[in-house]
């Protein structure tokens, strides 16, 4: 029997933009994966600096609106419940564990990084990687990792760009998912 196709897209989420959506709209529509799945980071172990991070069960609460009405994709909490910082390779493990075949999807600039990741060794050994592009950015991950790149037009956002502005309720609509909208200005107080 032939393992469910699942591709991965974790993150922080504060806030998911519409950057966001568009690269998992094209991961679902390349036909790769039976389902995304959407892990929203518990302790973001590469944000942990930051002091301003929303609480999980709002980013949670946003990702949902995000993502919730696309088809074959899930949003998942298993990162919020597990104790201590949030690393992808134990997401990857667990899922492998549960009969997935897993595929990790990031954009080039987080395809970069891989190498400095926690067990990057192992992490490049058990998954293969599906890439959306990013503006200004090339992709210089190389073998032994297995990459593919996911099509799309790449979008200039980012959640710490949004979140370094005084927007307004039109600037944000240019940015946002409309869900989203109203749980991110809870956040900003």
């Amino acid at each position: 029997m032939a393992r469910t196709r699942l591709g991965l897209f974790g993150g922080t989420f504060d806030p998911p933009h519409l950057g966001h959506v568009a690269a998992v709209r094209a991961a679902v529509a390349s036909g790769r994966y039976d389902v995304v799945l959407v892990t929203v980071a518990g302790d973001p172990y590469l944000k942990r600096e930051r002091e301003s991070l929303s609480a999980p069960a709002i980013r949670l609460a946003m990702a949902h609106a995000a993502f919730g009405d696309i088809d074959s994709v899930d949003v998942s909490e298993r990162e919020i419940g597990r104790p201590g910082p949030t690393y992808t390779v134990d997401t990857v493990r667990e899922l492998r564990a549960e009969g997935y075949a897993v595929e990790l999807l990031v954009g080039t600039d987080a395809a970069n990084s891989l190498p400095t990741w926690r067990d990057a060794t192992e992490l490049c050994d058990i998954v293969t990687v599906g890439v959306f592009p990013r503006p200004h950015t090339v992709l210089t991950l190389d073998a032994p990792w297995r990459v593919v790149e996911i099509p799309m037009a790449p979008v200039d956002l980012s959640s710490t760009g949004i979140r370094g502005e005084n927007l307004d309720m039109s600037a944000l609509a240019a940015l946002l998912p409309a869900g989203v909208i109203p749980l991110y200005l809870e956040t900003q107080g």
